[in-house]
């Protein structure tokens, strides 16, 4: 449930794929943290691992996985950079598959359907909200809450004109897809 957002935001803030391959990126960290002691002290590994890695050698699951989020850390900075630019100034759109749950002034409901909702454009603001959020190392769930606040305003309650006291949950996010004009 939590890498669903994860994952959504990871493709819209990239326009060409990270590197396939282990040697593909070990070589893309060893170019960028200008040589193999370097990526081996920021992924806490030999420099000999890392010189195996950029020669294709075996890799265990748990050291792919910390090449893969060096790599996308590093990966197009001034292109992600112009894309969060672009949504916190103009907006960003959301295409969202989830179990919500809704409270408003009378009871509650937990409505236990998966919803798929149609694809939503969300403030500018709740772009700032939400980059700011992932900078300072927010939790999934705090993320999440920003995005179902920013669907309550422009789904749910139809920018204020129905339902304005409703609140709005996440119970089970599935799927995340951003885009940015």
């Amino acid at each position: 449930m939590s890498e669903a957002l994860d994952r959504g935001l990871e493709r819209a803030m990239q326009t060409q794929p990270i590197p396939k391959t282990l040697a593909g990126r070990a070589n893309f960290l060893v170019r960028q943290l200008k040589g193999t002691k370097n990526v081996a002290e920021q992924l806490g590994v030999s420099k000999r691992s890392v010189e195996r890695w950029a020669k294709g050698g075996g890799i265990t699951v748990e050291n792919a996985k910390k090449v893969e989020e060096a790599v996308r850390e590093r990966w197009q900075p001034r292109v992600r950079n112009r894309i969060r630019k672009a949504a916190e100034a103009n907006g960003f759109y959301v295409d969202v598959m989830a179990t919500f749950g809704f409270k408003t002034t009378g009871p509650g409901t937990d409505d236990p359907r998966e919803r798929i909702l149609p694809t939503q454009k969300l403030s500018g603001d709740v772009a700032r909200r939400l980059f700011e959020a992932r900078d300072r190392g927010a939790s999934q769930q705090e993320q999440e809450k920003i995005i179902a606040e920013g669907l309550r305003d422009s789904y749910f309650t139809d920018g204020g004109r129905r339902a304005r006291s409703l609140e709005v949950t996440f119970t089970g996010l599935v799927r995340a897809d951003f885009s940015v004009d």
